[in-house]
This record gives structure tokens, sequence and C-alpha cells, in this order.
């Protein structure tokens, strides 16, 4: 794979694009980084490639955003995502994937549309913490995070419409994928995905993540709370395109 200056391109883009998201957008637009090195490795060694990488950044992550994050949602959406992953390896080699990316981009290409709609009404949406609810998206997200880390939309179904602060959200997002890709690990390896090979590609593209997460925090930091919310609608407009193509297509 590192022999190939076409998946070098992909693959250095998918990092950034994942560093990016995890610090700055709250995960919106990782889900893109999986079906991007999958045009041109299969799906599940694009996954294994990514988690160490994701690891790494969660570890960073949980560093920079320590106390900014929603106590009270985090009790929630972790149980949640663990259901979520013990459903992701039970039914990993029975599920099609091209089915999942389908059905989470028309998911996350209407959320979009609907946050597009908010954002150009100024709405501001203001909401609570709810079990029933919490614990269906983040079960849906970690299940999809699990197939091919594209749990971000399913999680942002449920956080984005509380309206709270942008810093705490993706503080938020940030402990609970850390979880929930730690928790990943025991199963990708009794499923045979953490091989020498992925191992090796991910240490060759790891200097890239921390540029992506630079760039994301840069933004977090000075983007106003309107243009934030445009970007993470237009960004899980193109999760969603780029997932419903990828059934579609492959």
């Amino acid at each position: 794979m590192l022999s190939d200056p076409a998946f070098i391109a992909v693959a250095v883009l998918a990092v950034l694009l994942i560093g990016l998201s995890k610090s700055g957008f709250g995960g919106a637009m990782g889900g893109l980084s999986v079906p991007l090195m999958s045009l041109l490795i299969t799906t599940p060694q694009a996954a294994a490639i990514m988690l160490p990488i994701m690891l790494v950044l969660d570890a960073l992550g949980l560093v920079v955003f320590r106390g900014k994050s929603d106590r009270a949602n985090l009790r929630i959406i972790i149980p949640g995502g663990m259901i979520g992953i013990v459903l992701g390896a039970l039914t990993f080699h029975f599920v099609d994937a091209r089915w999942i990316k389908a059905v989470i981009g028309i998911e996350a290409l209407l959320f979009g549309v609907d946050r597009l709609r908010q954002v150009r009404a100024a709405g501001g949406e203001t909401g609570v913490p709810a079990v029933a609810k919490g614990l269906f998206w983040s079960s849906i997200s970690g299940f999809t995070s699990f197939i091919s880390h594209a749990g971000g939309p399913p999680i942002l179904q449920y956080l984005l419409p509380q309206g709270m602060d942008r810093v705490r959200l993706v503080g938020t997002t940030t402990i609970f994928f850390a979880v929930v890709n730690f928790a990943k690990l025991l199963p990708y390896g009794v499923l045979g995905l953490l091989d020498m090979s992925n191992a090796t590609t991910s240490l060759a593209l790891l200097p890239v993540a921390p540029v992506g997460y630079w760039i994301g925090l840069k933004l977090l930091k000075r983007l106003p709370v309107a243009p934030f919310n445009l970007v993470v609608a237009i960004a899980m407009l193109l999760t969603g395109l780029k997932l419903v193509a990828d059934a579609l297509l492959n």
C-alpha cells in the first residue's frame, strides 16, 4: 500500500479529515475517511488502518477537552455505544457494509438538510438529555462506528438539537468516541483485523494526524456559532452523499 502514490494521497487526505473532524466538528466529517480509503482497499482493512490513528487522536482529545464535556449525556450515550459495539462484533461477518453505508448516508443527508434549514432560520434549539433517544442514537453510532468508523452522524443527531455550546459538544463527542474506539480493540483483534501490514501503514500515516487536529482546533476557536453550524451541516451532507454513492456504486 505504501508504495502506491494514489493510496498515499487518498490516505493522507483521509487522516487529515479525521483529525479535523475530531477536534473541530464533533465527528461530522469523520465518516468520510474510511469511504475515501475504501476507493483503493477493502472497507475492513481501511477501518483497521484508521483505528490506531483514531486512538492516538482520542488520547490527545482527552487532554485537550478535559472538563469540557456534558456528563449527563455521557452517562446515557457511553452505555449505548457499548451496545452498538457488541452488535457490530456479533454481526460483522454477516452484515453488508454497503447497506450500512446507504442507511447512514441517507440519514446524514436528511439531517444535514434539516440543519441547513435551522441555520437559515437562525433557530436557537434547546433540549435536554433523553435516555431513550440517547440510547437509541448512541447504539446506532457504536454499531456504525464498529463497521466503518461512521459513527459521527448518528450521535450528532442526538446531541446537536440540544443546542449546547460548540466546545462542550466537541468535548462530549471526544470522550464518547475515545471510549468507543478503545473498546473496539479487543473485537478487532479477535476478528483478525489488527495485522502487522495494517499496523505498519497506520504508523506511517500517524504524523499527518496532528496536522488535521491542529487545524480543527484553530477553526473551533475562531468560528462563530452560525458558521460552525453551517460547516457541520455541510459536512453532514457531504458525508451522506459519499456514503450513499459508495453503497450504490461498489
